[in-house]
């Protein structure tokens, strides 16, 4: 007679071989090469993860290193370690965070498989390389504003974290706290946080800033994002008499020009008033909306900050510069990017988490399902057997 514990041992090894054998091989991760980036595609809890399904995991060493990752945590895992070189040139799937330098993509082998941040409308050289090297790609920009996808959108889980970061990062410019101070010596009043875009990175903006002690306001050309600021306790400014946004897949399509002259309007009071501005306001695959000019500025407060995390984008305040602090008047126009990147550890960990679910949905039997008619891998797949399917 079989013993419960070995029927038990056997049913989970017999599980273990079943999805060993029902998953992709070969994971490459490297470092990153974009100035300025900490943050590494997979985790050792996550590789440890993706090995117990079957998968081998390939990490070069030190990749992880930024992100408070040591090549023993991997080797713990269960990973092998390597140089960048070899690990590209026998990569069957390379995993990373930014899109991939020319030197990366012209070390792989045709039919490579890469999964990353590619934001193809920004990127067609890269895009044309991955084609010409019969590359299939698969951007983790544009996974799918679906239910089912929510657990591998690394946009939300990255903008979740620059949300936070966004008001720390504006913390430490301004020139006084956030909450109110009662003291011997007086009253200190609270801060006042203008928000634009009640977004994931403008919601975790007013999270944070409303746990810090500050007065907040929000705007959005989504009247029904109303509801959400005013249970994070933010106060919502409406924009009345002008014609809404469109939006599509979660995103601002097309804001008009009477819009955002009627939106100017509504906000210029508090603009004028507030401590500190964090602007948010992407529109996808096009510049990003200038929503405070240059005359705006000369009416903000002496001291006053502004956050502009829509930099990289062109920026939403009319005179913010790429990674600078500008001084304009008195007022600081923060325009530092890649804000998750400060935030390494927990960017790395929701990023590999994505990964890995996208991973496990997409990939069965040693191979890619590559099926258009599916929305995930329709929505995220960029390039495939030597073709341009979307951008």
């Amino acid at each position: 007679m079989v013993s419960l514990s070995n029927f038990l041992f056997k049913l989970e090894y017999n599980f273990k071989v079943s999805h060993a054998n029902n998953h992709i091989v070969k994971l490459t991760v490297i470092k990153e090469s974009r100035p300025g980036e900490n943050r590494v595609a997979l985790t050792p809890q996550v590789c440890s993860q993706l090995i117990k399904y079957g998968h081998q995991v390939f990490i070069e060493s030190g990749a992880g290193y930024a992100s408070n990752f040591s090549d023993e945590l991997y080797q713990a895992a269960g990973c092998s370690m390597g140089s960048q070189t070899q690990l590209l040139q026998n990569a069957e799937v390379l995993l990373l965070v930014n899109p991939p330098d020319t030197s990366v993509v012209n070390l792989l082998s045709p039919k490579t498989v890469l999964i990353s941040f590619l934001y193809a409308n920004n990127n067609p050289d890269l895009i044309e390389m991955l084609v010409g090297k019969q590359i299939s790609a698969f951007s983790m920009d544009a996974i799918p504003r679906i239910s089912k996808a929510q657990n591998m959108d690394a946009l939300s889980s990255q903008a979740n974290l620059a949300g936070y970061k966004a008001v720390i990062t504006g913390a430490n410019y301004l020139g006084k706290i956030f909450p109110l101070l009662m003291t011997a010596a007086g009253t200190v009043t609270p801060a006042k946080v203008l928000i634009y875009g009640a977004g994931v990175a403008g919601l975790q903006a007013i999270a944070t800033a409303k746990r810090l002690g500050a007065i907040v306001e929000c705007t959005d050309v989504r009247p029904e994002t109303k509801e959400q600021v005013e249970s994070l306790g933010g106060k919502f400014i409406e924009v009345k008499g002008a014609e809404m946004a469109k939006v599509e897949g979660g995103y601002a399509k097309e804001v008009s020009t009477d819009y955002l002259q009627k939106q100017k309007e509504a906000v210029n009071k508090s603009l004028f008033q507030t401590d500190l501005v964090i602007t948010t306001a992407l529109v996808m695959g096009k510049k990003a909306p200038v929503l405070i000019t240059a005359e705006q500025v000369q009416h903000m407060k002496l001291g006053s900050v502004i956050v502009d995390m829509a930099v990289e984008q062109g920026g939403n305040c009319e005179l913010s510069e790429l990674d600078k602090i500008v001084n304009a008047n008195g007022v600081s126009i923060v325009g530092l990017s890649n804000l998750p990147a400060q935030l390494p550890q927990n960017a790395s960990e929701l990023y590999a988490k994505n990964i890995q679910n996208l991973l496990l949905y997409l990939s069965d039997v040693n191979r890619f399902h590559f099926d258009l008619n599916e929305e995930i891998t329709a929505g995220t797949l960029i390039t495939h057997e030597g073709k341009k399917l979307k951008v």
